[in-house]
């Protein structure tokens, strides 16, 4: 990613060209992308292809303002970092169901930055920590999302926890972004992915999240959740352009 390119992405985010690459700096970028650019799965229920290039990830979540999942989000995130002088690593993830089984390689992509200490760094799995997580460090890691835990494996994995239940298991081994191209495909095409499943879309804010699934709005705000069932497609239409900052030229359909 060159200068303008960067420049153009910290526009999105609403944020400054910084002067170094700090820690706080760091976790200033992860907050604000958070808060600014959605987790979602539309282009699976649109039929647009997803392209891992940079000149697509840029055009589609920068330019036309869109979000996309953890491929898309950290994969173009490690290039802004990048070329912002951190020190970034694409780490492969497996990520745990609700019974407690590990989905298949390569399930997820999250980031590792090393500064004066190694940083976990994600904003490609929707609901996840609003801070940077010290990547060594075995102590919980209090957050405004809630209390993390960072486990090693006897493998030499490390387990991330949330609230005591585990989110997804890291490899530490260092990868491309054309590794995951398999399993992003799969996540794309298969009837076992569960983003072929069901839409979703999703952003922070700062109290919260808010999140449209078809019909169903969800906000959380201060820890309490109301549901709201839009009454058509207008309605629709109009909470991805208010709450999301992008126009859909028509909406997305799970495929059956």
């Amino acid at each position: 990613m060159n200068h303008d390119t960067a420049l153009e992405y910290l526009n999105r985010i609403g944020t400054p060209l910084p002067s170094a690459p700090t820690s706080e700096v760091l976790r200033e970028l992860q907050v604000r992308h958070l808060r600014t650019v959605p987790f979602e799965n539309l282009s699976i229920h649109l039929d647009e292809p997803i392209d891992l290039n940079e000149t697509a990830l840029m055009d589609k979540i920068v330019r036309r303002r869109r979000g996309g999942f953890c491929y898309e989000l950290n994969g173009l995130f490690a290039g802004l970092l990048h070329a912002l002088g951190f020190r970034v690593t694409l780490l492969a993830g497996k990520v745990f169901a609700t019974d407690g089984k590990l989905g298949p390689p390569f399930d997820h992509l999250a980031l590792a930055v090393d500064l004066e200490e190694r940083w976990l760094v994600d904003v490609g799995f929707g609901r996840f920590s609003t801070y940077p997580l010290r990547l060594d460090a075995t102590e919980p890691q209090a957050d405004p999302s809630g209390e993390f835990r960072v486990v090693p494996t006897p493998e030499g994995d490390r387990d991330v926890h949330c609230d005591g239940t585990p989110q997804y298991r890291l490899e530490l081994r260092a990868r491309a972004l054309t590794d995951f191209l398999p399993t992003c495909w799969w996540q794309q095409t298969s009837p076992l992915s569960h983003f072929t499943r069901s839409l979703t879309c999703s952003l922070a804010t700062a109290n919260g999240r808010v999140t449209l699934s078809g019909n169903r709005l969800i906000t959380t705000a201060n820890r309490e959740r109301t549901e709201t069932l839009l009454g058509d497609d207008a309605a629709i239409h109009d909470a991805y352009r208010t709450l999301f900052g992008f126009e859909l030229s028509r909406l997305p359909t799970v495929r059956r």
